[in-house]
């Protein structure tokens, strides 16, 4: 068989039937490996920069003094929270991306005019736009959130409906459940504002009421004492960022003194925290024979947003 011969062949075989299903299975072969090698370049992403984003514990953080040096690390625990957040919408994004570019070749191996098809896309895009705007107002805002870092699975928010714990971030809606266990499905174009108690740090504040002659000194020596049995305290490490301590007289009544104690707290834990700093004052306050009067205890539990006065 001579070269006339062979490139006649190949001529022939390039005209037949089998032509186009062979190039819509190597699109397809292709189009397989290219979301294998992003799925892996993301992934391999993701864990360098949570690998560079050095975790650092709640007993860890009670050491650093330095308020510059705390707001970093907390900056970097976060950092390898939101990596993979955004490792999982990128992922998304570009399976998205390969396969539809995937399916617009095939169609047009299939011989079909792709210049009326996307007009007529087009077209239908718009009318679908008005008719559902709330749907791509959700999307929308859904895409917003996720790129912001304004929310992630597992904080604590509250998001003007519904104060809990996240539970699903999907492009359209988001999944909370609350302190009463009730599922709550928001739409996440319904969401003006989201309070996040769940990055970085917040506070536990507690306001008690103590009687009217009672000597401040002695009150302040007895919170910050039982404060520091707290930060000493290691079974409480991962709920205390530092020691709760005396931050002075907030209110004076008639028959009573509101004192406020204060301290930060891990991201979930200032409920928590609130209780166990209530009763370890409380159980203080009754040995030095304080006693607090019936009927003027205040407890207040504050979020980040607005951190109490020093």
């Amino acid at each position: 068989m001579d070269l006339d011969s062979i490139t006649n062949f190949i001529d022939e075989f390039n005209k037949g039937p089998w032509d186009a299903p062979f190039k819509i299975i190597l699109i397809i072969l292709i189009s397989l490996a290219a979301s294998s090698i992003a799925g892996r370049t993301i992934r391999r992403l993701v864990n360098h920069a949570v690998s560079n984003a050095h975790h650092v514990g709640p007993s860890q953080l009670r050491n650093l003094e330095d308020t510059q040096a705390l707001s970093s690390t907390l900056l970097e625990n976060r950092t390898s929270q939101r990596a993979h957040a955004l490792g999982s919408l990128a992922r998304s994004a570009t399976i998205i991306f390969i396969w539809s570019v995937a399916v617009l070749m095939i169609l047009s191996e299939l011989g079909l005019n792709l210049g009326p098809l996307l007009a007529s896309a087009g077209v239908l895009g718009v009318v679908l736009g008005f008719g559902a705007q709330t749907l791509v107002a959700d999307y929308l805002a859904g895409v917003s959130m996720t790129l912001e870092d304004q929310l992630g699975v597992g904080d604590v928010v509250d998001c003007g409906v519904v104060l809990g714990t996240v539970e699903e971030v999907a492009l359209r809606y988001t999944r909370i459940r609350d302190f009463y266990g009730v599922v709550w499905y928001v739409r996440n174009g319904t969401i003006s504002y989201i309070a996040n108690q769940s990055q970085g740090w917040t506070y536990a504040v507690v306001d008690i009421a103590l009687p009217y002659d009672a000597d401040l000194a002695v009150v302040a020596h007895v919170i910050n004492t039982a404060g520091e049995q707290m930060a000493a305290d290691t079974s409480l490490d991962k709920i205390l960022l530092d020691t709760p301590v005396y931050a002075g007289m907030e209110e004076a009544r008639g028959d009573a003194v509101v004192v406020r104690v204060m301290a930060k707290a891990v991201p979930e834990q200032q409920f928590v925290a609130a209780r166990l700093i209530r009763e370890r004052v409380k159980i203080s306050l009754d040995r030095q024979g304080i006693h607090i009067p019936l009927n003027h205890i205040t407890i207040t539990e504050q979020q980040p947003s607005s951190a109490p006065n020093s």
